[in-house]
Parts: structure tokens; C-alpha cells; sequence
């Protein structure tokens, strides 16, 4: 799917953000949590396929709240009347005259409210890791509020912009290996140091609890057991509202589509259509790594089958051992190598790196390449252009060196990763011309002269406002082949 345009609907004086994806035969709406940027959500593949998948069933339609992401600065936190308002704002812009809420996290007490009051727009009711009652209510039972410490949570406020909140947002997430640049970038552009501690307590003012039993649509309420919220908000909400059907799900994961996306997006797609499509997605935005053994036939023939045949098994152990590291998944082996995906383009470079590393403590070479782009899940098999792109920068590789395509370079902007321009290249049986990068202390020689070489383009810097403007276009570049393809020929042109 094509990333949405960024649209503008007015709510009273106020400009909130909003976009729309997918053509399903009815209309769900997103309702954020703390944290949000329409266009930065994107660049998150974690996130970005999540709420594909969504729109694969609905047409969905996301907006940042006001004074968060792009929608307009306020001067304080917002009341539930005006972000009310700003719900039915969006509605009306796209035409939606009923829509399913979808309430994640901070959300779903607005999305609770706005089912109470306006029952003629809402169809229906989903409730994602959401809460009941702040921590500043006197009454609240302990069981519901002893989650994320008060204390915990001001001092990420404190170091805002670090990616301190990945901590307790993802914590598995966290500790594969994903940088808390990109997700300080996130928080900075979500809103600002003092919009974050103003809303947030305001957060801890919330309770719904006597709203919930007036509503009357169907609600379907998920909790992961060991979110940074803890499950008794879910399991409260459901006997507070008439009907609710409760699902407890595995995991500590707070983030939408991390640990197992496809159990929440399953639910909520049979609570809205009564069907469940099941199963992955026919096409998925992913990172391709093909890793390959230098000169393997002749190492094979030096050493001899039975002791070729006992390096190799090391070899393929350490391999699954750091894609497992790095939540990797194994599509296949490929000759003397191995064919994998990752959602996200920070970790695979990460493995890939580890593979050589520990590689050549065996004594063997390893080469890499990776690019990112839509691809086709064809049983446990990956197909697709951009399968074949990775597979071609691969081949380019030298003994020892990670390759990387210009997108891959693109998507990590902010992660620390340094990457050595390779020039602009011909990739064999890929129609135009790419840009490729290694990876800085994993790099070989430069890639054969033979490969058609047209200098390098100029990179972007590291700023906020230049990953902003790469959210904006990135995500597009990286979702199909043909755009890909059209990319590489639009950098030659610029390199020329």
C-alpha cells in the first residue's frame, strides 16, 4: 500500500493532522496514544506494518491528536470535549458518518467517552492495552496503577528526546537492538518536553469508570498480561461495559504490532468484519539479508568433506544464533548461505555484522548484502523485487564486507550506523542503476570495477529536520518495487 497524504481537518480554530489508508467496507479509526507523528510512524516498520495490516480489512483512519505530531501546537493539555471534537472533526472530513474506534493506551479513554456520547457515529468499540483510572485518583485500587512507576515515567519526560520511553513502550523491542535515537527522534517530534509532562499529568487525572457502563455499542477489549499497563485495567473495563468480551493476550509489549501483531489485528478484524482472514499478510514490508561463504568450493576441497561438512554446521549454528539475537527469521539456506528478514533495516545491518564477526573466528569469510522493500510471503518462502535487489547487492560484496542499498541507508538516517559510500552501480538483472553503502569496519575492497560505478550522491545529515523530511518520502520508497526501481534511476540523474 501506497503511505497516505497528510490531510488537515478544522476542529474549531485548531489544524489536526489526519490521513486515511485502505478501501475496506467500513471505517475505523485510530485513536493514538501519548505518542504519536503520522508521518514518522512510517519510518517504524514495527508500526508501519501493523497498521497495514489494519487497513487491509477498513479504511483506515489515523489522526494526531492536537498539540501532538503534526497537528497544531496548544498551549496546554486539551480538555475531552475539545479532542472529542477533534474526532468528529476528522470523521466528517473523510465523510465517515459511523466508524469503529480503535482506542490505544492513552486513547482509549477518549474512545470510551466519544461511544458514550455519540453512539449514532460509533459502530463499534475496540480497546488496545488501555487503562481506567490515573494515578492520581485516590480511589484507585492498587492492582490498577502499580504498572509503569509515576517516578519512572517523569524521568523519561526528564531526558525527553533520548528514547527513554522504549524502555516501558517496547521493552523487547528495546533490548534487540533498536536505537533510541530513531526513537528519541519519535518523541521529539511527537511534541515537545513540556507537552509531554503537561499531558501526561493531565493523563493521571483520568477516570472513566462511571462512563463505561453507559456505553452501548460492542466492545471488544485486548490486554497483553504483562504490559507496562497492567492487564487488570483490561479485564476492569470489560465488566464495566455491557458485553465487552475480554481477550488476554502473551506478551509485555505496549507498542502497536510488536511481539505478535497478527493476534491483535486478528481479533480486531473478526470483531469488525466477523471473519478472520488468519495468517500473514500475501505481501510485507521487510529487510532482506542474504549472507554467503568466501571461496567455499575451495575451501571445501582443502579441507575435505567430513570436516567441511563439521565448519559448516558451526557456521549455520552461529548464524541462527545471531538471528535469533536480533529477532531475525530464517527464510531459507542458500547454498553457503542463508536468506533472512527483519523488520527493522538497524538490526539486520547489526546481524549481519555479528555473522562476520563470529565467522571469521571459524576461519571463514562471510559477505552480506541487504536492501529493504515490499515482499511476497509465498508459503515460509520470500519472494519479490525486492528479494532479488538484496540478493544482487549481496553478490557485489567483497570478502569480510557488509553491502548495503541506498534505501537501507535511508531508513537507518539517526541510528549511528556509519556507512562508506560505494558509488551508483548496475546490479545485474535489476533494471536501473543503485546506490550502494558499506557498512564502516566491515567494509572490503570496492566492488568490482566491472559494475558500471557513477560517483556518489550527497547524503543527508543526521538532523531532526532532515529525518523528517525523509519520513515524509521514505516509507513510500521502500513499500514497492517499481517505485524502487524508479528511485534508483532518479538518483543517477541527480548524480550526474
Amino acid at each position: 500500500m501506497p503511505t497516505p497524504q497528510t490531510r488537515y481537518a478544522k476542529s474549531g480554530d485548531v489544524n489536526v493532522a489526519y490521513q486515511v489508508l485502505g478501501e475496506g467496507p467500513l471505517d475505523l479509526v485510530y485513536v493514538w496514544g501519548w505518542l504519536s507523528h503520522l508521518d514518522l510512524q512510517w519510518t517504524e516498520p514495527t508500526v508501519a506494518s501493523f497498521l497495514q495490516r489494519l487497513a487491509s480489512f477498513s479504511r483506515l483512519i489515523m489522526f494526531d491528536k492536537r498539540g501532538t505530531g503534526l497537528s497544531d501546537p496548544v498551549g496546554a493539555a486539551p480538555t475531552f470535549e475539545e479532542r472529542m471534537d477533534d474526532i468528529r472533526a476528522v470523521m466528517d472530513a473523510v465523510g465517515s458518518e459511523r466508524a469503529a474506534l480503535l482506542g490505544f493506551s492513552e486513547g482509549s479513554a477518549l474512545s470510551c467517552l466519544f461511544a458514550a456520547s455519540y453512539p449514532e457515529r460509533t459502530t463499534g468499540l475496540i480497546l488496545y492495552d488501555s487503562f481506567v483510572v490515573g494515578l492520581d485518583i485516590e480511589d484507585a485500587p492498587r492492582d490498577l496503577t502499580r504498572g509503569v512507576h509515576a517516578l519512572e515515567v517523569r524521568e523519561t519526560i526528564e531526558r525527553w528526546g533520548e528514547g527513554e520511553t522504549m524502555r516501558w513502550v517496547a521493552p523487547s523491542v528495546a533490548e534487540s537492538g533498536v536505537e533510541k535515537r530513531f526513537w528519541g527522534m519519535f518523541e521529539r517530534a511527537s511534541m515537545s518536553p513540556g507537552m509531554a509532562l503537561s499531558l501526561w499529568e493531565a493523563i493521571q487525572q483520568v477516570d472513566v469508570r462511571d462512563v463505561m457502563p453507559m456505553i452501548r455499542v460492542p466492545t471488544l477489549v485486548l490486554h497483553h498480561a504483562h504490559s507496562s499497563i497492567p492487564a487488570a485495567n483490561g479485564r476492569l473495563t470489560a465488566e464495566l461495559i455491557p458485553g465487552a468480551r475480554y481477550v488476554e493476550l502473551p506478551g509485555r509489549d505496549h507498542l502497536p504490532g510488536a511481539g505478535d501483531p497478527e493476534a491483535i489485528a486478528g481479533e480486531i478484524e473478526e470483531f469488525v468484519t466477523g471473519t478472520r482472514a488468519g495468517g500473514r499478510p500475501d505481501r510485507v514490508l521487510a529487510t532482506v539479508l542474504f549472507t554467503d561463504i568466501v571461496d567455499s568450493t575451495r575451501r571445501a576441497s582443502g579441507l575435505g568433506d567430513s570436516a567441511w561438512r563439521q565448519l559448516r554446521e558451526r557456521h549455520d549454528a552461529l548464524v541462527r544464533s545471531q538471528l535469533e539475537r536480533f529477532r531475525g527469521r530464517e527464510v531459507k539456506q542458500t547454498g553457503d548461505g542463508f536468506l533472512a528478514r527483519f523488520d527493522g533495516p538497524a538490526r539486520a545491518i547489526r546481524c549481519a555484522c555479528s555473522i562476520g564477526e563470529e565467522a571469521r573466528e571459524l576461519g571463514i569469510e562471510i559477505r552480506s548484502g541487504l536492501h529493504t522493500g515490499e515482499c511476497e510471503l509465498i508459503g515460509d518462502d520470500l519472494g519479490g523485487v525486492a528479494v532479488h535487489v538484496a540478493a544482487r547487492v549481496g553478490a557485489m560484496a567483497q570478502a569480510g564486507e557488509v553491502l548495503v542499498s541506498g534505501t537501507v541507508k535511508d531508513l537507518v538516517l539517526g541510528s549511528g550506523i556509519d556507512l562508506a559510500d560505494r558509488g551508483v552501480h548496475e546490479l545485474k538483472g535489476v533494471p536501473g542503476q543503485w546506490q550502494l553503502f558499506a557498512v564502516a569496519g566491515h567494509d572490503g575492497p570496492p566492488p568490482s570495477a566491472a559494475a558500471k560505478s557513477a560517483g556518489s550522491a550527497d547524503g543527508l545529515g543526521l538532523s531532526d529536520r532532515a529525518g523528517l523530511r525523509l519520513a515524509r518520502w521514505a516509507p513510500g520508497l521502500t513499500r514497492a518495487g517499481t517505485r524502487a526501481l524508479r528511485r534508483g534511476r532518479a538518483r543517477t540523474r541527480r548524480s550526474g
